[in-house]
């Protein structure tokens, strides 16, 4: 290989990018102060196993050393600098990872503002929202950029491109306890959602009851009506919690009553996604390759990389398919291409240039949740594999091929 084509592929191992690991599982978390976390953080609560992350959403890094956009070990506070303690999210994550298996990773985001209304959320609320409350609070609004739920997307999808998104967790609504349209207005923050991230139509959506005994505990009986708002809304009980901080709101949970509900958050969500949160295995023997694919009606520039996610980045070494180029295309051969190509996404079909030469083609959709759509393997003809995409939900699916020991997982976008 000569020095051009030395550069050349210097080059272009730097333009690739990884795909997500089906392994690494993530979760969004948002509201107000009690997903904040009001806890006092005790000893107990400072180790935490290296497979639960957080992705700090907060523009303030100064405790912990965390860096906005950067994974780190989930140690409290999880939300931001400025008051929040230890909450649900913190033992939510661990239970996750203690009560799944040990390829799975979880990794959280949490955006939360104490007292707000769920305006806050509000696309089009927030900042009349945010220009009417008193400075304690914008300055909190701020550590997300003045819009949380635009930084809660911001995060969520950077996330994407190391992990999977398998849920939502939610606790807010002691500020809008008298507002009847309060369910409603959280299911129209779910749908922004699922629609900004392009998720699928399955992923659940777990909110937290208030103290009982409080002073906002009529706000259950919104929550409670959630569940009619989608067959993906699920409540999660706070009965038998009703020591209540020593604060004169008496709405925040004590330390030990956050932890308890971090497991009953947990264990609801891993009642509700069951198998879904099985890890995705390699076949034995292969050298698994991953592929993340966005499509457009060009079809430009599309990349391969072979990953690996031993860590929370994404290292990869690349192979580029396609390329025209003379130089280009001698760099391909000289690197023994691969039998599986870049998944090409048109405005009805997907399909897939394979190179079988005699041996067995596995080829499946999964949903982002790890949901097997569909089996495509006997399309095999002429080099392509393919499938109609006009019976699939628009969003997000992993394509998973298997060309004899070679294995590749691509994600791509339905339209």
């Amino acid at each position: 290989m000569n020095i051009k084509q030395l550069g050349l592929a210097a080059l272009m191992a730097s333009a690739a990018y990884a795909a997500p690991d089906p392994n690494f599982h993530i979760y969004l978390a948002f509201g107000q102060s009690n997903m904040e976390g009001q806890g006092n953080v005790e000893n107990q609560d400072q180790s935490v196993d290296e497979r639960f992350q957080v992705l700090w959403a907060a523009d303030n890094g100064s405790c912990s050393g965390k860096t906005k956009g950067k994974w780190s070990k989930a140690t409290p506070p999880l939300a931001h600098c400025q008051g929040a303690k230890l909450g649900p999210t913190d033992y939510f994550g661990r239970t996750m990872v203690e009560k799944t298996d040990p390829q799975i990773k979880v990794g959280v985001i949490v955006v939360a503002v104490a007292g707000c209304s769920i305006k806050l959320f509000d696309k089009d609320q927030y900042k009349s929202y945010a220009q009417g409350q008193q400075s304690w609070m914008t300055q909190r609004i701020n550590d997300y950029g003045g819009n949380p739920y635009g930084r809660l997307i911001e995060m969520a999808k950077k996330a994407q491109e190391d992990g999977v998104i398998k849920g939502i967790i939610f606790h807010q609504g002691e500020t809008d306890a008298s507002d009847g349209s309060w369910p409603s207005k959280v299911k129209g923050v779910y749908d922004n959602i699922i629609k900004d991230l392009g998720l699928g139509n399955d992923v659940p959506f777990l909110a937290g009851e208030v103290l009982r005994s409080g002073s906002s505990a009529g706000a259950n009986n919104n929550i409670a009506k959630l569940p009619q708002q989608s067959k993906n809304f699920y409540v999660v009980s706070s009965e038998g919690f009703n020591q209540a901080l020593n604060d004169n709101q008496n709405v925040h949970f004590t330390s030990q009553e956050y932890r308890d509900f971090g497991k009953r958050y947990a264990e609801k969500m891993i009642e509700v996604l069951g198998d879904k949160l099985k890890p995705v295995a390699s076949s034995g023997g292969s050298s698994s390759s991953e592929t993340e694919v966005s499509s457009s009606s060009s079809h430009g520039g599309l990349e391969r990389s072979s990953s690996s996610h031993g860590g929370w980045g994404r290292s990869s070494s690349s192979t580029i398919f396609g390329l025209s180029s003379s130089s280009t295309e001698s760099l391909r051969v000289q690197a023994a291409a691969p039998s599986i190509g870049t998944a090409v996404v048109t405005a009805n079909r997907v399909t897939v240039p394979v190179r079988a030469n005699g041996v067995k083609v596995v080829a499946k959709v999964y949903s982002m949740l790890g949901k097997e759509m569909l089996d495509f393997s006997n399309s095999y003809s002429s080099g392509t594999l393919g499938f109609g995409t006009a019976g699939l939900p628009q969003g997000s699916y992993m394509l998973s091929v298997q060309v004899g020991s070679e294995h590749s997982v691509q994600k791509v976008l339905v339209k």
